[in-house]
């Protein structure tokens, strides 16, 4: 018996639809590749195109753009059931929720009409590029360079971990265009990658996440357009990030908040079934008890989460209430998850059981979209 909340109060019929489509093309087109993808260190580029043409890609742009014209509770759905189907190596939750938006907000009207649909058809897979081998969570510290020369900017430096890197064919660049000016120096820049000059790491070897395409990216004297900077001026990017990075850290909670849930119905059902001293391994007091407290667990992070979307949707969720919900709930998962693990035993450590691999995938949970020591910081800020 699955575990069982009640249902989000976000939820509609549509939507309903929506996670019908969504599961369906996760069970089919996700869960059965794993082992090949994570050997692979990429999926298969096919994922973006059927992804495309059964409509789940930029499920909340307008459909003026060649989007779907939903909402981020559309989102939400779609990121859900890929937890629940055990994937985590397709990037979907970055180039729908991440770079479509930074499009959709901040490029020119012509630029949005020639990217976001191609963002939208798989025919092209988006990244953004902020973190870099000496910097991290501090941003302002970045040294990749964009000088302007007459209607290109000149962009060298170099990315690190970046999601979609290896099959990325638009990466949204944090570039810096004052070096002296501090976070009032940053912009954002789009670049193709067929541009001359970039060029691709090598996809990184990571504790989990085996099969995404998590690389490195380097920009030699690459030139890119004028027209290519999002925003009106020069030195905007970092408010462009302040206000984005907001929704990255709610995609983040709602892919921890279903990945808890999944753990906890992998673990009832195993437990039902597998027998230890005569009986099944669930009848044990230890075991009620530490899903007990898991569930409990998954049902506060559930009732947060949803509060926290339904306030995103209704344009409210500040930086204070997304770095709660990215810091509480992936705390959760990191927990619930290996106490999910212990109860398999031995098998909890065999990497052909899904309960492994996902306790190997959300430990990045705690780091990336700012690290939860930022976001207690950012809290802090506030009390």
């Amino acid at each position: 018996m699955p575990l069982q909340n009640p249902r989000s109060s976000w939820m509609t019929e549509e939507l309903d639809d929506v996670r019908d489509l969504a599961r369906t093309f996760c069970r089919n087109e996700l869960t059965p590749y794993q082992a090949r993808w994570a050997e692979q260190k990429h999926i298969d580029r096919r994922v973006w195109e059927k992804a495309g043409e059964v409509g789940l890609l930029a499920l909340s742009i307008p459909e003026a753009y060649g989007g779907g014209g939903g909402t981020f509770a559309h989102e939400a759905v779609l990121y859900e059931e890929q937890a629940r189907a055990g994937d985590s190596a397709w990037g979907v939750t970055v180039h729908n929720g991440i770079v479509a938006h930074y499009l959709l907000a901040y490029a020119a009207e012509e630029k949005k009409r020639e990217w976001l649909p191609k963002l939208a058809s798989g025919e092209y897979v988006g990244a953004i590029a902020m973190t870099e081998p000496g910097t991290g969570s501090d941003l302002q510290s970045i040294t990749t360079r964009a000088v302007r020369d007459g209607d290109h900017y000149v962009v060298n430096g170099a990315k690190t971990f970046i999601t979609n890197g290896g099959l990325a064919d638009l990466v949204v660049v944090a570039v810096k265009t004052d070096p002296d000016a501090g976070a009032k120096g940053i912009s954002l820049l789009v670049v193709e990658t067929s541009t001359p000059g970039f060029r691709r790491g090598r996809v990184l070897d990571k504790i989990g996440m085996h099969g995404q395409d998590t690389a490195e990216l380097f920009f030699d004297d690459v030139r890119v357009p004028v027209g290519n900077l999002l925003g009106d001026a020069e030195g905007q990017g970092f408010v462009q990030l302040m206000q984005q990075l907001p929704q990255e850290r709610l995609i983040i909670a709602v892919t921890a908040v279903a990945g808890m849930e999944s753990a906890i119905d992998q673990t009832i059902a195993y437990t039902k079934e597998r027998t230890a001293f005569g009986r099944p391994v669930f009848t044990f007091q230890n075991t009620k008890f530490t899903l007990a407290e898991a569930a409990t667990e998954a049902a506060v992070a559930r009732a947060f989460l949803d509060q926290c979307i339904e306030r995103h949707l209704r344009g409210e969720l500040d930086v204070q209430g997304a770095a709660m919900v990215k810091l509480w709930t992936t705390e959760r998962v990191n927990k619930v998850v290996d106490d999910c693990l212990q109860l398999f035993g031995g098998y909890g450590y065999m990497t052909e059981y899904p309960i492994a691999r996902a306790w190997a995938d959300v430990r990045i949970s705690r780091i990336f979209g700012g690290t939860n020591e930022i976001m207690k910081d950012i809290i802090s800020r506030t009390l």
